[in-house]
């Protein structure tokens, strides 16, 4: 196929260019480079069945393709809150204009959401059923709320105009390429047991998060793209193993061998407490589930980044 990946040069994207590459694609790769890094890039830019293009997803763009596969928007908080009128911009206007393409070309849409449409959630596992707890009007409503109306859009798309459109929910996920400063709790932990510094925790540590490693969550991705035929749900993906932020900081510092110890601080306004998927459409639909365990996942990471910082 030809596909256009907009976000290809982010820490997902560039990690979903190189496998659409190595499964013998051709990929037009959309960046503007507010969060992404060409750095990313690096063995693909080169590459004969693969052409980068700065560009903002605010604004049209044509191309003749075979697939759209939308990642273009910051996912981590400290970047989506730095500007949440351009965050939400981005998801509304970008799933828009990307509609619009797949509207005029046929071609299949599938859209990044994330595990963000729940809120806080009130019951756990997350079903794809489960319409969530969300705070419209809070600090993080930039990126909830436009991955909320990007998905609604891709439905009534799908309903009005019979397109392919198919949605992912996307849960906590981490390994190489994620940003040094990238804000988000895998990255932080691993960054501050490197250099032996104090390890922030927020509240008590005891909130909960289900970490799924890069490599499983592209997987799932790829089999959701190429599956023969779209479905009339969004799929979540993520791994539905469960820890505390305490127990990820201390497989963190055992992992690094670090003397780190931990900080408190004070939670973030509405930081949700628990996050775990139900991963039953994506074993029934996709035959997919993860396989790589935190342990292993938090050891591949921690040799990216010991390169990075020079550790």
């Amino acid at each position: 196929m030809k596909i256009l990946l907009t976000g290809s040069a982010g820490f997902l994207g560039s990690h979903i260019a190189n496998k659409l590459i190595q499964e013998g694609h051709t990929v037009i790769g959309l960046d503007d480079l507010s969060t992404g890094s060409l750095s990313n890039l690096d063995g693909l830019l080169q590459h004969e069945r693969f052409t980068f293009v700065e560009h903002d997803v605010r604004l049209p763009y044509h191309a003749n393709v075979d697939a759209i596969l939308n990642f273009a928007c910051p996912a981590s908080p400290i970047h989506y809150q730095a500007d949440p009128v351009r965050t939400i911009e981005t998801n509304f206007l970008g799933i828009i204009n990307l509609l619009h393409l797949a509207k005029t070309t046929g071609a299949i849409i599938l859209q990044a959401s994330t595990s963000e449409v729940y809120g806080d959630p009130e019951e756990s596992p997350q079903r794809e059923e489960y319409w969530g707890n969300v705070n419209p009007i809070g600090i993080r409503s930039c990126y909830d709320e436009g991955k909320r109306a990007a998905e609604t859009l891709c439905f009534d798309y799908k309903r009005q105009y019979g397109i392919d459109a198919r949605v992912i929910r996307i849960f906590n996920t981490y390994g190489p390429n994620m940003a040094e400063g990238d804000g988000r709790v895998v990255s932080n932990f691993i960054v501050q047991a490197l250099r032996n510094e104090p390890i922030t925790i927020y509240g008590e540590g005891t909130q909960s998060r289900s970490f799924c490693f890069v490599d499983d969550l592209v997987e799932g991705i790829y089999k959701f793209l190429t599956l023969e035929h779209g479905v009339d749900t969004p799929i979540n993906l993520g791994n539905p193993n469960e820890f505390t932020m305490l127990e990820l900081a201390e497989l963190v510092i055992a992992s690094t061998g670090s003397s780190s110890k931990l900080v408190k601080r004070p939670l973030p306004l509405d930081d949700p407490r628990q996050r775990r998927p139900d991963i039953s459409k994506a074993i029934s639909i996709l035959d997919w589930q993860p396989r790589i365990e935190l342990t292993e996942g938090i050891e591949r990471t921690s040799s990216y980044f010991s390169k990075i910082i020079g550790k």
